[in-house]
């Protein structure tokens, strides 16, 4: 790299950094975690300028990537919280709804394939109708608090969700089929 390109980069990180590990912060508890992904980001950003991949509005692209990172964080550090109401009044974890693991290595690899599955099912479906999925189950955000970022009327976010949610469970109807016949 240029110095001309490590100056541009230095600059970037210099003027982005606080309001993006903040965004990151507001979505990952831990600070450990929270750092990665900011690493992470500038790591991109580096290896972008590095293959010469032209990267426009550079702020909004660090955003994008960051959102990418944290999402695969949850995937890979923790099962899906998606919740059920029981009859009861109680509420059920996705946890709960899958074979446990303790049960033996048969249970944990449906396990492993249910949830494979599922991301898998998150991941086709259209980006605003996953964005405002993962943000509401699985960073646990209001649709009040997702209005207020990002401007769109918490009846939109409703309804992207309520797609989302009909898309995914016909996706995952045979998934559910097999393992409710296995």
């Amino acid at each position: 790299m240029t110095p001309e390109s490590n100056r541009r980069i230095s600059e970037v990180v210099a003027r982005e950094r606080s309001r993006l590990l903040d965004f990151i912060r507001r979505r990952i508890p831990d600070p450990g975690d929270a750092e990665d992904v900011l690493q992470d980001v500038f790591y991109e950003l580096t290896e972008a300028n590095r293959l010469l991949m032209p990267v426009d509005h550079v702020t909004a692209w660090l955003f994008r990537v960051a959102r990418n990172r944290i999402i695969d964080l949850f995937r890979k550090k923790r099962p899906v919280a998606i919740e059920t109401v029981e009859p009861g009044g109680g509420r059920l974890g996705l946890a709960d709804l899958l074979p446990s693991p303790a049960a033996g290595p048969e249970s944990e690899y449906l396990r492993d394939v249910l949830l494979d599955e599922l991301a898998t099912a998150i991941d086709e479906l259209p980006e605003e109708q996953r964005e405002v999925f993962v943000a509401h189950e699985l960073d646990g955000r209001s649709f009040r608090e997702m209005a207020a970022d990002t401007g769109i009327s918490i009846n939109t976010l409703l309804s992207r969700k309520r797609y989302a949610v009909l898309r995914l469970r016909e996706r995952l109807r045979d998934v559910y089929e097999t393992y409710r016949k296995g």
